[in-house]
């Protein structure tokens, strides 16, 4: 266990290393993160329409849920974790100008599933952006976090 503000991932010395859970109890978790990609209402309707590479949204969940599988191949640090749900849903949002990308990733293991539901908005982010750049090249990639976790040592978060 590490004190209060200390990087778990940082031994004493200061070096990177994988966090030793052998100890922890495997617990059910869960964790929720959000993400958007910000584009013309044009681009929005060839996101939605299909657009000139197919099926831009869906696309974009396929490639979120290989990435939440993915994430330790990814991530240095992250621990391969057995998924039990995982769960990428994209949405256009006309008054924003966004697609709207939420990903719900679900374990029963040693440890939260936080960055596998980051990851996954992320690669679907920049699948939706790949498969529409020839549209529009200014398009803007943001808002990318976690909204809330459950399960685990440190407990249940929910962002404001």
């Amino acid at each position: 266990m590490t004190e209060e503000g200390a990087l778990s991932h940082l031994d004493d010395a200061g070096r990177p290393r994988m966090v030793d859970v052998s100890a922890k109890p495997q617990t059910a978790r869960e964790a929720v993160a959000r993400g958007s990609v910000f584009m013309s209402a044009e681009t929005l309707r060839l996101a939605v329409g299909g657009g000139a590479k197919g099926d831009v949204l869906t696309t974009a969940q396929i490639a979120g849920v290989m990435a939440a599988k993915r994430t330790h191949d990814l991530i240095p640090l992250c621990h391969p974790l057995p998924l039990s749900g995982i769960d990428v849903s994209l949405e256009p949002d006309e008054q924003r100008g966004s697609v709207e990308i939420t990903a719900t990733v679900r374990t029963t293991a040693q440890t939260g599933v936080e960055m596998e539901a980051l990851t996954a908005v992320s690669v679907a982010a920049l699948t939706v952006y790949d498969m529409l750049k020839a549209a529009q090249k200014d398009m803007r990639i943001g808002d990318i976090r976690l909204v809330r976790k459950t399960g685990g040592q440190s407990g249940d978060y929910q962002a404001d």
